[in-house]
């Protein structure tokens, strides 16, 4: 089976699914934060191995607890999907924090503080050609 067969793909997507289940319905570790989403699902292609991207809306701490915490729950995990999903075999899922939400926050920030700068200097030059207007005028 090819990386980005269709059947990967539905195998990648029922497994992001199921996974999101598990992790928002079965575990109880606290060092899971509530704010938990599943981002994406890269299962290899033997169906051995799985990849899974999570993001976690909270501070770094806050993900790197969430990651060691589901670390320690992954056999629980891999059991739980085994009776879910059925499949040849159940891959080993291996959890990566993904930070791209985080990022994509951060470069808005920084695009809305340029266009706050931006929007002040186009206000100060409306407000010199007003004031030559009327200079012009007397």
């Amino acid at each position: 089976m090819r990386k980005n067969s269709i059947k990967n793909i539905r195998i990648n997507e029922e497994v992001k699914k199921e996974l999101s289940n598990i992790i928002r319905n079965e575990l109880k570790d606290p060092r899971i934060h509530m704010m938990t989403s599943v981002v994406s699902v890269e299962v290899a292609p033997d169906l051995k191995t799985c990849k899974a991207y999570i993001s976690v809306l909270g501070t770094e701490q806050d993900g790197a607890d969430t990651i060691q915490g589901l670390k320690s729950a992954s056999g629980y995990i891999k059991n739980r999907l085994a009776k879910s999903i059925n499949l040849r075999n159940t891959p080993e899922i291996f959890f990566k924090l993904d930070q791209s939400i985080e990022h994509g926050i951060h470069i808005a920030h920084i695009l809305d503080g340029l266009n706050i700068k931006h929007d002040e200097e186009d206000h100060a030059d409306m407000e010199l050609e007003t004031n030559d207007f009327e200079e012009t005028e007397e």
